[in-house]
């Protein structure tokens, strides 16, 4: 039975993770591109060689912007490159000579989205920005010790529910950016419980640890801090349950993968 007081350190998994975190943080993504223009975003609006056109506009409450010439533009649900396509047409026309339209978002307005399961801060987090699905894990705290290898983001749109799956230990281990998804006003995003495997006896910390089908017996035994001096690493076992009943695997190979609730066993050497 475990101590209801300990201190718990946390696996090499989750340290890497966190690194990763910044350093995927750290990139320059463009999301702007795909971000939905809605009311009471603030836009700045330049047109080249044109001071009187440079603008900074809030998006009104019915999705319209004012532009000086061409009044009111309808903005609201459209991309930037739509926007910045609509107002280059409309200057085009019978305005300027071949305008070069740039539009940037200067405030976001104020979205939410929902972070829930195995993170450290769930609840409703506002997004005041382009926010990719790395960046609001960060801002829910991080995630637990046993969260698993999935997210799972509910989407509605248009009265359609849409469910986007992130493979985060593609973006972990594999460095695939495609998984670090945008998130959008409304979402619902949910970290799965991972499963669990057990490490005891002759280990640095034997304890619980995260464990999926990619695991082995010996990252397990490195997330619990290598083997003890007093270690048989020939004779390592794991007790696993099939069918309701206890099985046990005897002198294992270090490269057999693991299961969810399996004990892996490292024993005393007397040698």
């Amino acid at each position: 039975m475990r101590n209801q007081i300990r201190t718990v350190k946390v696996p090499l998994f989750f340290s890497a993770f966190f690194l990763s975190l910044l350093i995927l943080s750290s990139l320059t993504i463009c999301f702007a591109d795909d971000y939905i223009v809605g009311p009471g975003d603030v836009l700045k609006v330049d047109v080249y060689d044109h001071e009187d056109l440079k603008k900074t506009v809030r998006v009104s409450n019915n999705g319209s912007i004012v532009i000086p010439f061409i009044g009111q533009v309808q903005v609201g649900g459209k991309t930037l490159p739509e926007v910045t396509k609509d107002l280059t047409r409309l200057l085009a026309d019978g305005y300027i000579i071949k305008p070069q339209v740039t539009i940037f978002i200067e405030e976001y307005r104020s979205k939410k989205a929902i972070v829930l399961g195995q993170v450290a801060k769930p609840g409703i987090i506002e997004l005041r920005r382009a926010t990719t699905f790395l960046e609001i894990i960060s801002q829910a705290g991080g995630m637990k010790q046993d969260a698993g290898d999935t997210a799972t983001i509910k989407r509605i749109t248009d009265d359609n529910q849409e469910i986007i799956i992130v493979n985060i230990k593609s973006i972990m281990e594999g460095g695939d950016l495609s998984q670090n998804v945008l998130i959008q006003d409304g979402d619902t995003i949910y970290i799965s419980k991972g499963g669990m495997c057990y490490v005891t006896g002759e280990v640095s910390d034997p304890d619980a640890y995260p464990c999926d089908t990619d695991t082995t017996v010996l990252k397990l035994i490195a997330r619990a801090g290598g083997f003890s001096g007093k270690a048989s690493k020939s004779s390592v076992r794991i007790v696993r349950i099939v069918d309701g009943e206890k099985v046990i695997l005897q002198d294992v190979d270090h490269n057999t993968s693991v299961l969810a609730n399996d004990i892996i066993v490292v024993p005393e050497s007397f040698f």
